[in-house]
């Protein structure tokens, strides 16, 4: 196997990876304002929460993890908040991931708004209650929403890279 192979073959196995940090250092929270609140949508929740639904050998909790303290240094947040959330997408996922015998779209994207909630509304606990950090419940809730009605867009096209992806580890399995 040439070394452009090789090359191209590790990448393309941590190219989830590589989405959920690009993700977070581009600040995956993006911000529109509407009606005079903040609409904003989440990618990395939905990145985490595809990827830990349908391939969970991809993301580590570490990687994880380390993607949620990076998210809140970038944003500002006390650290440790993200990653508690991205690790409750993780646990809401494997919890729905073993329940589900039948996996279709509309019911990952039932638990996923039920997910978001979950960790949204940690959200808002830790930061208002523990930390007393000023957080419009409107907002976050649009946000939420948001974040929920651009799931099935993204996951399709997540769905897109990982057929690629699980392609080309079979090519290379069979060669």
């Amino acid at each position: 196997m040439s070394i452009i192979n090789k090359t191209y073959s590790t990448f393309l196995a941590i190219f989830p990876v590589i989405i959920l940090f690009i993700s977070v250092l581009t600040n995956s929270k993006h911000n529109f304002t509407y009606d005079e609140n903040y609409l904003s949508f989440n990618i990395s929740y939905i990145i985490i929460f595809f990827w830990t639904l349908k391939r969970p050998e991809y993301f580590g909790y570490g990687f994880i993890f380390f993607s949620g303290i990076l998210n809140d240094v970038i944003q500002n947040n006390p650290l440790g908040i993200s990653s508690i959330e991205y690790l409750s997408i993780c646990v809401l996922t494997g919890f729905v991931r073993t329940r589900i015998i039948l996996q279709n779209l509309i019911y990952d994207w039932v638990f996923f708004l039920i997910s978001i909630l979950i960790v949204g509304s940690i959200n808002y606990i830790i930061l208002v209650y523990i930390f007393n950090i000023p957080i419009v419940y409107n907002s976050l809730l649009l946000g939420l929403f948001a974040t929920f009605l651009i799931y099935p867009l993204l996951a399709k096209i997540l769905s897109w890279i990982d057929n690629v992806v699980q392609v080309r580890i079979n090519d290379k399995k069979n060669k």
